[in-house]
């Protein structure tokens, strides 16, 4: 692999405003369904599913089925730069007028996926 080119990956997967909000409320809320991401963004839920399925091939989201339902979540840090960009997510984004609006939406969205009771962590 090229120097530095899996971090290049991973910086064009948030280098898009709705994939940047999206790793912003995953950091803050950990994982949810895509019908909650879509309601939080204000977005369809192809538009969204879109979106993750590029952070996806980046390796910065993972995926669980649960049923009909898909519920993403951000992979664990495997290197510091990851930690980093997660811990930016969770701290620098906290009183973006964006962020806050998105995670008053999150927290309204009517959307109810199942919950595993006991899925082990991704």
């Amino acid at each position: 692999m090229i120097a530095m080119e899996r971090e290049s990956e991973m910086f064009k997967a948030f280098g898009e405003p709705i994939r940047l909000r999206l790793a912003a409320l995953l950091a803050v809320h950990g994982e949810q369904c895509v019908c909650v991401l879509a309601e939080a963004l204000d977005e369809p839920d192809f538009k969204i599913s879109r979106h993750l399925r590029v952070m996806r091939a980046a390796g910065v989201v993972e995926a669980r089925r649960e049923g009909t339902w898909m519920h993403y979540r951000l992979v664990p840090p495997r290197h510091a730069l990851e930690w980093c960009l997660q811990e930016c997510f969770r701290k620098c984004f906290g009183d973006h007028e964006t962020f806050g609006a998105d995670s008053a939406r999150l927290a309204k969205a009517s959307c109810q996926p199942p919950r595993a009771r006991n899925h082990r962590a991704l």
